[in-house]
């Protein structure tokens, strides 16, 4: 496995050829990838506790308005994350075939319920778990955490 420097400087690079264009998935499907990193994606979190949670809720903007109640942050970097999508399609929760399945290190976290917008709280849960993400284009990358 890579050193974790290593790792971040590889999704920078990623993120920065994204950018630069030379690498260009559709426009939709780009504005789509870029939120799933923006919203899933911390390969270099340990997470597992609550501040990790509400720190990063608020930094990757998703207590802006209301509360998202519940998101998970995946600690895997971006290359694992996108192998989930060359696994065998399975059926998405909107009934689509574009879902797959793997195994990755997770942080879950849940709105407390007694918070509100722009200081909201959340519960942190830390595990190694099935995901389910939706990935679409050619090539076929990750658009929507399913569960």
């Amino acid at each position: 496995m890579a050193p974790p420097r290593t790792r971040a400087l590889l999704l920078l690079l990623l993120l920065t050829l994204l950018g630069l264009g030379l690498v260009q998935p559709a426009d939709g499907q780009d504005r789509m990838y870029q939120r799933f990193l923006r919203q899933h994606v911390d390969p270099e979190g340990k997470g597992g506790n609550d501040t990790y949670c509400n720190v990063m809720m608020q930094r990757r903007k998703m207590t802006t308005r209301q509360c998202k109640r519940f998101n998970t942050f995946v600690h895997e970097d971006i290359w694992n994350i996108r192998s989930i999508c060359s696994t065998a399609n399975i059926q998405c929760k909107n009934g689509k075939m574009n879902c797959h399945e793997g195994v990755v290190k997770v942080t879950d976290c849940r709105e407390t319920g007694s918070s509100r917008a722009p200081n909201c709280r959340y519960r942190a849960s830390a595990s190694t778990r099935h995901v389910v993400i939706a990935c679409e284009g050619d090539p076929e990358l990750p658009v929507h955490f399913d569960r």
